[in-house]
């Protein structure tokens, strides 16, 4: 004899005044508890991964400056240059280098960056590669 023997066999009861709670909400009160508030994007903020800025040699410098100069010499024909730079990330040590390629808008020497048509300014020193785009027809 189960202490369960008086219910075992009866049909499970359905109320006829109160309507059944949908299966979403039901599987809502065994949902996870988050007693700690933004942990996981703590987590997820701690895992993500960040470059170091390389430091260029003084060739690849030499070799960034003298496109600069051309640009700087056709500025009025808003050049198309393809470049890769670093940012700098805002919550950790470190960033990521970036691809870009557009038009130059204007080579501020004052300041040292450049101003692309899109609205990025890139600081000189931020500069990992440039080149100009050739347009052969």
């Amino acid at each position: 004899m189960s202490n369960y023997d008086d219910i075992i066999n009866h049909e499970h009861h359905v109320s006829r005044t109160r309507p059944q709670m949908a299966m979403i909400n039901r599987a809502a009160q065994f949902a996870p508890f988050a007693a700690l508030v933004g942990y996981d994007d703590e987590v997820t903020e701690t895992a993500r991964l960040t470059e170091e800025k390389i430091e260029l040699s003084e060739e690849k410098t030499a070799q960034i400056n003298a496109v600069l100069q051309g640009v700087q010499s056709r500025i009025a024909e808003k050049p198309q240059i393809i470049i890769t730079y670093f940012r700098k990330d805002e919550k950790k040590t470190g960033g990521c280098y970036l691809p870009l390629s557009g038009a130059v808008k204007k080579l501020d020497l004052y300041t040292k960056r450049l101003h692309m048509e899109s609205g990025e300014e890139i600081a000189f020193e931020d500069i990992a590669e440039i080149a100009l785009e050739s347009h052969e027809t």
